[in-house]
């Protein structure tokens, strides 16, 4: 898209050469585009897709060291319910509603605290795994984070979901990483004994 700014015909001198009038050259000519679609997306979506990524990281830590991350799942929950606060916040017009907003969000996030905090307990530990714990902890990070999306939006409640997802999904691809890394070589020794040809 193309505009084109030009003074008002009352307000521009007039050109003449040789006697002749001639055309007024644009004042200023500005290139207007729309953002591009997949950038607005990625803008609008990125924090969530961070908090998706940093939990994932976590999960995968966990399962690969043998041992949980202690502070690390305290400081992803809180960060998701500073999250669902920003992300609401434009939604309500009046400070009182700010304030109700934030105290709910504390509130629900302390009592996620807690449940964390008692699976981390010695008593608690010694039942189990350290790659159970750490599913434990990424089961009441997605339960904490669905449960907020009801009362914040829908993008919240999709990350719950993706997170709560992402524990069926680390305990298969721990049981069954033997078998797609032979298929992963199969595949490749096919296609270098095709591309050979």
């Amino acid at each position: 898209m193309l505009i084109v700014l030009t003074a008002p015909r009352a307000l521009r001198p007039a050109s003449f050469e040789n006697g002749v009038p001639m055309s007024e050259p644009p004042i200023a000519e500005v290139s207007v585009g729309p953002p591009g679609l997949w950038e607005s997306f990625l803008r609008r979506r990125l924090p969530y897709i961070v908090v998706l990524l940093v939990t994932l990281f976590g999960v995968a830590y966990t399962s690969v060291a043998h041992q949980p991350l202690y502070g690390f799942w305290e400081a992803l929950a809180i960060a998701v319910g500073v999250l669902c606060v920003i992300s609401t916040w434009s939604t309500i017009s009046d400070r009182r509603g700010h304030v109700q907003l934030i105290w709910k969000q504390a509130a629900h996030w302390a009592a996620i605290l807690v449940a964390m905090n008692i699976v981390l307990l010695p008593g608690v530990q010694r039942m189990l795994t350290a790659p159970a714990t750490g599913l434990t902890m990424l089961l009441l990070l997605a339960l904490g984070t669905f449960l907020a999306g009801i009362n914040t939006s829908l993008q919240i409640i999709f990350l719950g979901l993706a997170m709560a997802l992402a524990v069926p999904a680390v305990v298969w691809l721990k049981q069954s990483a033997l078998f797609l890394f032979l298929i992963a070589a199969a595949v490749i020794g096919v296609g270098l004994a095709l591309w050979r040809r």
